[in-house]
């Protein structure tokens, strides 16, 4: 393809300019450029996982979000009756930012560390902050209070409100989970959440209704406005009028209520799921159609709508009350629809840590047997040896088999645990073995209480036996290193061995990976390699 812009290279599948001809560009040049356009994208992706580090440290700062909302909200509060609304806002924000900067600080750390408030050094600058630092500030800004001032009130109201968050957060983090577990709290629905929240709505408003009559701020005598105010002695005067006035309400808001609770049970489980989009509009253009004039009528009816001044049109057939109910329908259909994956995704974790369970268990299952085998031959041929060693063989075996059976049902145990029963193991082993062995096991363990799962490391050690030194007709070696912190464990398994023609892989390595990806899915390693008579074995964990 020859052209004005330039010309098709079939080769190298680009297009070239023709003015490439009229001018040269040296090897040097193309050199130049090549290296430019490699720090380019070297510079490109250093910005990129900068930005990532930075979007993930910030992600993880919810608390720290918190306390910067709280204090942009009591700053805001300290311009309302003011013409200098900006200038105040930034003074109030920054003498908050600059006086409460320490909890500010602990939080920021305490997130970043991935540990609770109340763990190890996070529960010392916990004590220090906040039942140190805050109280003593508070103390002297609640001491220096006085009217036409903006600095000690700022301070005084930042500091009560961060009291009560940390107190909120706090009851969050240590009750939570408990109270997840009471029984009304399971069975409490988004609908009858809802039902409870707008019965209680229509009892405030009928108290401040009652609480509002013969007032003339509010009360005209024509109309009636309900004002921000309770008084419970007019409250107890007038009960039979509180109790008129809180049960029309309550079917006021009912009529909101039916639309959201027919679109909750069944335009959004049943129309929208199982007919789509299409569907979901004409049935919900169907029921307001035939339900909306029925409940413009029954509210029109109402006396509290006549005292409020007419607040539904005597014609239920007007379009607000259709756009009403078309409102309702949707803004509760986002919050229905995020409900409802929230199910759902639930419901597919739960059945995949089912079935990862399951998994586990089988090859569990898989594995204990395996494990029996091998040591009968242990046991058999001990026995045909008619070895003194055999009561001893059979004491170390029970202590395995106790191991095996209930230790194994753990999901983890400490690694110091493991380590005793694979050394059990070899001393079993070294027991039947007719031929020397070169046996080295290099232990360092900086913290034997680490969990681990239990019966995984064994498996190389079983594995080197059957297939290395049992059947090795030469010297053979088996080197193991165990290395443990509180983070991870490192195992390195290796011995001779002498390839069968016929030899196959085992179980043991197999269900070994499975249980890994079960376990430690994308924190852990492991490599094997067979080669010059050595076979080695890594595996290296990230614990949990």
């Amino acid at each position: 393809m020859n052209n004005e812009e330039g010309k098709y290279n079939g080769d190298e599948g680009v297009c070239e300019p023709v003015f490439e001809r009229f001018l040269p560009i040296s090897p040097k040049s193309r050199r130049s450029s090549l290296i430019f356009e490699s720090r380019r994208d070297l510079r490109f992706i250093c910005g990129m996982v900068v930005m990532q580090n930075v979007t993930d440290a910030l992600a993880r700062r919810k608390d720290t979000w918190l306390y910067v909302g709280l204090f942009c909200w009591v700053s805001i509060g300290f311009t309302i009756g003011r013409d200098d609304y900006w200038v105040a806002y930034f003074q109030s924000l920054l003498v908050l930012t600059a006086l409460w900067a320490p909890m500010l600080t602990a939080t920021w750390v305490r997130e970043g560390s991935r540990e609770g408030r109340f763990a190890g050094r996070n529960r010392r600058i916990w004590l220090g902050c906040f039942l140190g630092y805050l109280p003593i500030l508070l103390g002297i800004s609640g001491a220096q209070l006085s009217p036409g001032q903006l600095l000690w009130p700022v301070v005084f109201t930042g500091g009560l409100c961060i009291a009560v968050l940390e107190c909120v957060l706090v009851a969050e983090s240590q009750y939570s989970g408990r109270l997840r577990e009471v029984k009304w709290v399971r069975r409490l629905s988004l609908e009858k959440a809802v039902l409870i929240s707008i019965t209680g709505l229509a009892l405030l408003l009928g108290a401040m209704a009652v609480s509002s009559l013969d007032n003339p701020l509010y009360d005209s005598g024509k109309q009636l406005l309900i004002g921000f105010e309770i008084h419970f002695p007019k409250i107890a005067a007038y009960f039979t009028t509180f109790v008129s006035y809180s049960l029309q309400l309550l079917v006021m808001y009912l009529a909101g209520y039916f639309f959201f609770y027919v679109n909750s049970c069944w335009l959004v489980p049943v129309v929208l799921k199982e007919r789509g989009i299409l569907h979901y509009i004409l049935c919900s253009a169907a029921l307001i159609g035939v339900f909306y004039p029925l409940w413009g009528q029954l509210l029109a009816s109402l006396p509290f709508s006549k005292v409020l001044g007419g607040v539904f049109s005597a014609n239920p057939f007007v379009t607000e009350n259709a756009f009403g109910a078309m409102l309702i329908l949707v803004i509760s259909l986002p919050v229905l629809l995020a409900i409802q994956w929230a199910r759902q995704n639930s419901l597919i974790t739960a059945l995949q840590h089912e079935k990862s369970m399951a998994e586990l268990d089988l090859l569990k299952q898989q594995l204990n047997p395996h494990f029996f085998f091998n040591t009968l031959n242990n046991l058999y041929a001990l026995s045909l040896q008619r070895s003194e060693q055999t009561p001893e063989s059979i004491l170390q075996l029970s202590e395995l088999m106790r191991y095996v059976i209930y230790k194994a049902r753990e999901p983890f145990v400490r690694v110091e645990e493991e380590v005793k029963y694979l050394n059990d193991y070899i001393q079993l082993q070294k027991i039947r073995l007719k031929r020397s062995l070169d046996l080295q096991f290099e232990q360092e363990i900086e913290n034997g209480t680490a969990l681990i799962a239990p019966l995984l490391l064994i498996v190389f050690v079983e594995n080197a036996f059957k297939h290395g030194v049992e059947n090795a007709e030469n010297p053979a070696f088996l080197h193991i290193r165990l290395k443990s912190d509180q983070h991870t464990v490192r195992f390195v398994c290796e011995n001779s061995y002498e390839p069968a023609p016929d030899a196959q892989t085992g179980i043991g390595l197999t269900n070994l990976r499975k249980r890994l990806a079960l376990l430690y899915p994308g924190k852990h390693r492991l490599t094997t390699r067979a080669e010059k008579g050595v076979f080695s074995a890594s595996l290296e964990i990230d614990l949990l």
